[in-house]
């Protein structure tokens, strides 16, 4: 696995160099865009405004448009924005792990330690297992400043990126339903979510979009035809409400025997 960011956490005065590397994966399969006439592939190019030329990946820089022009901006600018923070990941404070809310997060990347910081990575990794604990941190990778939550995973620290307060939207904005339910609904609704809770299990879980539509990629391949299901969607009246959280109730029960 390569790293993909080199630089050390600070922990109070203690420092840990570290290196991170992705914690996940996409699962999607790889298809390319064709022209619907010929089937032909369809490409991108880097092409310059003024010339209609076509540009090389390395003659190509970055600039910020300031009064018409714009001013290039080389990496070492980038670096030289906050130094400090495009090298190390600071731990600002320590937060209790339920204090987060999950659509705050963003990717994980594992974070494992360079030579001489074994001992202090250990401490702090024990450490946060044993408070339940996440340590509240920012840093600048990829030419950007990330909040992000340090925390454990099986025995490795993982750096979970997060968002900032102001990438999240408002929800006022969903103009969301304003009556009360009716405490015999709540009651059941309750009863409901306590039929179905049971202790989470990982590898429970698959992706098998990807498995079925590579069966649909291979039926056409050989020149089958797929036929597609309509599913029809029904919201549940609210005077059935009630026979439908018994109904599933029942269902859950009888599955359970």
């Amino acid at each position: 696995m390569r790293s993909i960011w080199n630089g050390s956490i600070n922990f109070g005065l203690v420092t840990i160099p570290i290196k991170l590397f992705p914690g996940s994966e996409e699962r999607t399969l790889d298809l390319d865009m064709l022209d619907s006439h010929d089937g032909s592939r369809i490409r991108y190019k880097r092409i310059n405004e003024s010339t209609g030329a076509e540009v090389e990946w390395k003659d190509i820089v970055k600039g910020y448009k300031k009064d018409d022009k714009y001013i290039i901006l080389e990496d070492a600018d980038f670096e030289n924005a906050n130094i400090k923070k495009s090298k190390t990941i600071d731990i600002e404070q320590f937060i209790k792990d339920t204090e987060v809310s999950d659509v705050l997060f963003k990717k994980p990347y594992f974070i494992k330690p360079q030579k001489g910081g074994e001992k202090s990575y250990s401490l702090l990794r024990d450490a946060l297992q044993k408070s339940k604990k996440l340590g509240v941190a920012t840093f600048v990778m990829r030419q950007k400043e990330h909040l992000s939550l340090i925390g454990v995973y099986k025995n490795a620290l993982v750096l979970h990126i997060i968002r900032f307060e102001d990438e999240i939207r408002d929800t006022a904005e969903l103009d969301l339903p304003k009556e009360k339910s009716g405490k015999k609904e709540m009651d059941m609704a309750l009863s409901l979510i306590e039929q179905y809770t049971e202790k989470f299990n990982f590898t429970k879980f698959k992706d098998i979009y990807n498995a079925q539509l590579l069966k649909i990629i291979e039926s056409k391949a050989s020149g089958k035809t797929t036929s597609s299901k309509k599913i029809e969607l029904k919201p549940t009246p609210a005077k059935d409400l009630m026979a439908q959280l018994k109904a599933s109730l029942e269902k859950r029960k009888n599955k359970a025997s």
